[in-house]
């Protein structure tokens, strides 16, 4: 079945960035990904994302539908055929919708595990909470907006943070297979981030001390971006080598 290329407008996707040991993140990775390195660091999070107006791109944008979703993910690089090429790993998604649970790995690239969220938002503050009906996954996050980027030590300030995520907009999904990764693209001409502070932190998958022993993974920074249009462009599966596979 021929997967879509989609449009949607990401009203909020909140990234909880972490500093994660190398040797760490490198255990939870398939093949042919490894770690990307920031200043000896691997960098992994937790993607908070709603989006609205998403439709097929064909669609006009009344026909579009609403979610919240979720992505662990893991930033990685690869070797493509023309050099180094970067991304994220995303070995777990969640989303609230139904219709994403089903679609996902058969009309757009990426599996989904139901979830039930509960955010509160306002222009300042955000908290977004989830737990994964399978009992996989919870997670409770707070941050407030800020007008710099503070206390990472990856990234010097916002601008750097920004370049960085903004060149990992290839993802790779773990399939319940493991024989290959779902790719898709997130593209726009209109991309901005805020900085924000994390207030509070709770995630069943870095707080594991099986993935991740005690102080290996570290909070560092928040990013926020808010009303941004957006498209998402199917990549070709990628061959998986042995490593993680989705949880179940």
């Amino acid at each position: 079945m021929k997967q879509l290329q989609l449009s949607s407008v990401v009203e909020r996707r909140l990234l909880v960035n972490y500093r994660v040991a190398p040797e760490a993140a490198a255990r939870l990775l398939p093949g042919p990904l490894r770690p990307q390195l920031v200043h000896g660091h691997a960098v992994a999070g937790i993607c908070l994302l709603r989006l609205g107006s998403v439709r097929p791109v064909w669609a006009p944008k009344a026909f579009g539908l609403r979610s919240e979703n979720a992505a662990h993910r893991i930033a990685v690089e690869w070797d493509g055929p023309d050099g180094v090429e970067t991304g994220v790993y995303i070995p777990r998604r969640e989303t609230a919708s139904r219709l994403n649970a089903w679609a996902g790995g058969r009309l757009f690239p990426g599996e989904h595990s139901r979830a039930d969220f509960e955010v509160h938002e306002t222009p300042d503050r955000l908290r977004v909470a989830l737990a994964a009906r399978d009992g996989e996954t919870r997670v409770d996050v707070t941050v407030e907006l800020s007008d710099e980027l503070r206390g990472s030590e990856l990234f010097a300030d916002l601008a750097e943070a920004s370049r960085f995520f903004r060149c990992g907009a290839k993802g790779y999904s773990a399939t319940g297979s493991g024989r290959h990764l779902d790719g898709m693209e997130l593209r726009t001409d209109a991309w901005r981030v805020e900085a924000g502070l994390t207030r509070s932190a709770v995630s069943s998958f870095f707080d594991d001390p099986d993935r991740f022993p005690p102080g290996s993974a570290t909070v560092d920074c928040a990013l926020v971006m808010r009303d941004v249009p957006t498209s998402w462009r199917p990549l070709p599966a990628m061959a998986s080598g042995q490593g993680a596979r989705l949880a179940s």
